[in-house]
C-alpha cells in the first residue's frame, strides 16, 4: 500500500536480525569459548561415560559421571606425580641455567666466517627484542593477574561437562522439537548425529595425537641424549591441541633447546621429527577421523590463520572444528544435488 515489496521487506528483516544475531554473538564470545571448551571436554569424557554406564542400570547417568570423574582425576593425579614432578624439576632447572645464546651465535660465527654479517644482524635484533620485553615488564605483570583470574574457569569448564553429559539427550531432543514433524526433523537429526561423531573423532584424534607426541618424544628424546626431555615432551603435548601452528611450535622449540644447549646430532633429531610428523599427519590422523568429515589440508591451513585472526589463540584452535561443523551443515545441500558426501571435492 506505502510501495514497499513485501519480499523486499523479509530480506531486510532477516538481514537486520542476522546482524543483530551477529553482534549478540561477538558481545559474548568470551562465554561461548568458555562453553565450547566445556562442550569439547564434555566429548573427551563421553566415550568413558558411556563405557562406564553400561554397568549402570536406567537412565540414570548420575553415578557413571561421578565414577568417570574420579576415575580421571585419579589417572591426572597419578600422570603429575609420575611425570609431573620429573617436568617441573627440568623445568626449574632450564630457568635457573638458561642456555647461553651470546655463546652459540659466536661459535656460529667462528666456525663460519662468512655468516658474520647475519649473525652480528640476528644477535642486534635479539637485544632490541629483549629490550622491548624488559620495557613490557609491568604490563606482563598485569596481563598474568588476568591470566590467573581465569583459573577459576578450571572448576566451571569440568562442571558445566558434567551438566553436558548429565543432560545431552535432553538438550538434543528439546533442539529437535524446534523443526516440524518430517523431513526438516529428519534432517536435523542427521546433522546432529553427524556433528556428534565429527566431535567424538576429532576429540579422540586430538588425545591419542597428544598422548603419542608425550610417549614418543619422552622416550625417544631420552633415549638420544637430549637435555630436558621430558620438559620437551609435555611442550609437544600441549601444542599438538593446536592444528599445524602447534606441531610447528613444537619442531622450532625442540631443535632451538637441543642447539643451545650444546647437542651434537641435530641432524638426526631433526630426521626424527621430520619422521614422526609424517606419521603423525599422514598415518595416525586420517585413520582416526572418517573420510566423510575430514577437511582438505587447505582449509585446515586456511581455518587456523582464519580462527586466528579473528579469534587469536582460541580461534587457532576453534578454527578446524567450525569449518568442519560448517562442512557438516551444508552436507544435505549436496545430497539434495545428488552428490554423495565423499564427493564433495572442495573440502
Amino acid at each position: 500500500m506505502l510501495g514497499l515489496d513485501p519480499k523486499a521487506a523479509r530480506v531486510t528483516w532477516t538481514a537486520a536480525i542476522t546482524l543483530v544475531a551477529l553482534a549478540g554473538i561477538y558481545a559474548i564470545r568470551g562465554t561461548l569459548v568458555v562453553f565450547a571448551v566445556a562442550l569439547l571436554f564434555a566429548y573427551l569424557l563421553h566415550p568413558l561415560v558411556g563405557q562406564i554406564g553400561r554397568r549402570f542400570s536406567g537412565k540414570n547417568r548420575g553415578p557413571a559421571l561421578a565414577l568417570t570423574y574420579l576415575f580421571v582425576m585419579s589417572v591426572v593425579v597419578s600422570l603429575a606425580i609420575a611425570i609431573g614432578t620429573r617436568v617441573v624439576a627440568e623445568a626449574r632447572h632450564f630457568l635457573a641455567n638458561p642456555p647461553d645464546v651470546w655463546g652459540f651465535l659466536d661459535g656460529i660465527r667462528l666456525a663460519h666466517p662468512a655468516l658474520a654479517p647475519a649473525i652480528v644482524a640476528v644477535r642486534g635484533d635479539i637485544q632490541s627484542q629483549l629490550g622491548e620485553l624488559a620495557s613490557l615488564g609491568p604490563r606482563f605483570g598485569l596481563g598474568v593477574l588476568a591470566v590467573s583470574a581465569n583459573l577459576v574457569y578450571l572448576i566451571v569448564i569440568p562442571i558445566l561437562s558434567f551438566f553436558i553429559l548429565k543432560d545431552g539427550a535432553t538438550l538434543r531432543e528439546g533442539f529437535l522439537s524446534l523443526f516440524e514433524v518430517g523431513a526438516s526433523r529428519t534432517n536435523a537429526a542427521r546433522t546432529v548425529a553427524r556433528v556428534h561423531l565429527m566431535l567424538l573423532q576429532y576429540m579422540r584424534a586430538l588425545l591419542i595425537l597428544c598422548c603419542t607426541a608425550l610417549a614418543t618424544f619422552g622416550v625417544v628424546l631420552t633415549v638420544m641424549g637430549v637435555r630436558y626431555a621430558l620438559l620437551l615432551a609435555a611442550v609437544a603435548f600441549f601444542c599438538e591441541f593446536v592444528p599445524l601452528v602447534g606441531p610447528i611450535t613444537e619442531i622450532v622449540v625442540i631443535l632451538a633447546v637441543s642447539a643451545l644447549t650444546g647437542y651434537s646430532h641435530l641432524l638426526l633429531l631433526g630426521a626424527f621429527l621430520g619422521v614422526f610428523r609424517l606419521v603423525q599427519d599422514y598415518a595416525i590422523w586420517p585413520r582416526l577421523m572418517s573420510e566423510g568429515i575430514s577437511l582438505h589440508p587447505l582449509w585446515v591451513i586456511f581455518g587456523v590463520f582464519a580462527g586466528g585472526q579473528i579469534g587469536g589463540v582460541a580461534g587457532v584452535f576453534f578454527g578446524v572444528p567450525v569449518l568442519a561443523l560448517g562442512r557438516i551443515v551444508l552436507l544435505p545441500l549436496q545430497e539434495d544435488k545428488g552428490a554423495s558426501p565423499g564427493d564433495a571435492g572442495w573440502v
